[in-house]
């Protein structure tokens, strides 16, 4: 590839190669290459690697009130193929990828080709850089995913988040109290208290039980400090 559309590589990266070859072998797919060992799949394979301990390390210091589950949730959507076309996509690196003739405006191009080039990417970054020039390429493209992820992924676990934050904080085992309930047999809504130790946090309606313990832990996790009225943590509102 010529030195000039490496150099346009360079700056949608953000990142200046030490050793151009990596890079030029992170952009060359299978369908372009004479071998596939001079493909960007063994990259791909390293990068995929890089991208999963960085993601991981970040969920662990981020939320330290989150437990396996909920942490591989949000891991999971954060290093979908989908969201790593998304990236490659906005790069703009689709234009810069090598790929054979069958293959060039294909849907595969499209989705997980450029998912898997953007992890060769990575993986070259990682060889040329360092972990640490991997770690600041990855939040750097996957901070704003990282924050809708989150959203997404735990909304439905606030009771998991109070069990957690209880045990570690206050030595207590969070339960709940039924407090009232309404309506007809077939159509219910239901009261709920969270009882952490001595202290009982307001009551929540949900139209069952489990929803309306899942409100009710919010609740209790606003009340303590822990969330915001939004369900995230007050720190992350100051960062932004």
């Amino acid at each position: 590839m010529e030195k000039e559309l490496l150099q346009q590589v360079e700056e949608r990266l953000g990142y200046h190669f030490h050793n151009p070859a990596l890079l030029e072998e992170a952009l060359i797919h299978s369908s372009w290459a004479n071998s596939r060992l001079v493909s960007n799949e063994r990259l791909e394979f390293l990068g995929d690697a890089v991208l999963g301990l960085v993601i991981c390390h970040d969920l662990y210091e981020r939320f330290p009130e989150y437990l396996e589950g909920d942490l591989t949730k949000i891991k999971s959507v954060l290093v979908s193929r989908k969201i790593c076309s998304q990236i490659a996509h906005t790069l703009g690196l689709l234009e810069f990828i090598q790929v054979g003739k069958g293959t060039n405006g294909s849907r595969a191009l499209n989705g997980s080709i450029s998912a898997g080039t953007l992890e060769a990417i990575l993986a070259a970054i990682y060889l040329d850089g360092g972990f640490a020039a991997a770690q600041d390429f990855v939040r750097q493209q996957f901070g704003p995913y990282l924050e809708s992820a989150d959203a997404q992924g735990h909304m439905d676990n606030f009771k998991s988040i109070l069990q957690q934050y209880s045990q570690r904080h206050l030595n207590a085992t969070p339960a709940y109290r039924l407090l009232d309930e309404k309506g007809p047999d077939h159509n219910k809504c239901f009261e709920v208290c969270a009882v952490v130790g001595q202290r009982q946090f307001p009551g929540a309606w949900g139209p069952t039980k489990k929803e309306a313990e899942q409100r009710a832990a919010l609740k209790a996790l606003i009340e303590m400090g822990v969330l915001n009225e939004d369900g995230n943590r007050p720190q992350e509102t100051a960062d932004d």
